[in-house]
């Protein structure tokens, strides 16, 4: 079961309630958690192959990291209002907290997967430090990325002398695990900055604009609904933001606004039990009415009706 069981929050799990989430019943494949015993398994961690992972998941919230590793194939992953495509040689990050859902896991996929509570590299270095030493499991950070042939091949090298540890059960593999993990980070900060994904210095051009708008949407919709407030963080007119903003993508600023509230409202009226009335005040509307006429004009469904749908889907 999730962390929060009132049904009142989009579902978050830890790692023992989500390994059903995103494992096939009955799979034999054996890397690393997968059939690993009991006994062998290391608190705050989890190491997996694709062989055995369901083809879609979520909307959910973790308590955890994860690093998504794709050798082949392709997976179409989503995160706040970011939609990517995995292909060979992706590597992505989420942290704890945020929305994450895939879909469209090709047959031919491959890959491997790490979990880790932020206590895990405790005596290395501490939770509170891990976005800011490794920016890409930060909220500002980029959290995508495609590795150059050679850092896939010691990224997977990596996962590998993992899985080795896990599966020997030898005195000190809990430690060796985690300094092979620590160790991954810093290879991937490496490719992180060769790629200029921290150069966060201010840029008017579109590829810089659009992603950290969409950033910046995914955490404050809730409290900034006008594309000026955005401009004004970015540094640049409300103008140029949208003449950014349509170029790029065909849209305007302010549909991102609204798309992010769109999605919110569908989670929540999916994965909770609160009540219209509830979720028009979670998402700042003046009165439940609104919220009704802006959730239909949106989606062509009032929110019950979506909820019902929801339901008996």
């Amino acid at each position: 079961m999730p962390v929060h069981t009132s049904r009142k929050d989009i579902p978050q799990y830890g790692l023992e309630e989500s390994r059903q989430l995103h494992r096939v019943p009955g799979d034999t494949s054996a890397f690393g958690y997968n059939n690993l015993a009991p006994a062998a398994r290391i608190k705050g961690f989890e190491l997996y192959s694709s062989e055995g992972v369901r083809a879609q998941l979520g909307p959910l919230k973790s308590d955890y990291y994860r690093i998504s590793i794709s050798v082949r194939g392709t997976t179409e992953i989503q995160l706040g209002l970011e939609d990517f495509t995995h292909g060979n040689g992706t590597i992505s990050f989420t942290f704890p907290g945020q929305i994450f859902s895939k879909r469209g896991l090709s047959d031919d996929a491959f890959g491997y997967y790490l979990l880790f509570e932020p206590e895990f590299l405790e005596g290395i270095i501490s939770a509170d430090r891990i976005p800011v030493e490794f920016p890409f499991f930060a909220f500002a950070g980029v959290p995508f990325m495609q590795l150059s042939p050679a850092e896939l091949e010691i990224t997977v090298d990596f996962a590998e002398r993992m899985n080795a540890e896990l599966q020997r059960h030898q005195p000190g593999h809990d430690k060796a695990v985690r300094l092979y993990l620590y160790l991954m980070l810093l290879e991937l900060k490496r490719s992180y900055l060769r790629q200029g994904f921290d150069i966060t210095e201010r840029d008017e051009k579109p590829a810089y604009l659009v992603p950290r708008y969409k950033k910046l949407v995914s955490e404050h919709f809730l409290t900034k609904r006008k594309v000026a407030d955005y401009a004004a963080i970015l540094g640049v007119t409300p103008n140029h933001l949208n003449r950014a903003i349509r170029e790029h993508t065909g849209r305007t600023a302010s549909e991102a606004i609204t798309d992010m509230l769109v999605r919110e409202a569908k989670a929540v009226l999916r994965y909770t039990d609160t009540t219209i009335a509830g979720i028009s005040d979670q998402l700042h509307f003046s009165d439940p009415a609104g919220f009704n006429r802006f959730f239909k004009e949106k989606t062509g469904l009032t929110p019950l009706a979506f909820r019902k749908n929801a339901v008996s889907g």
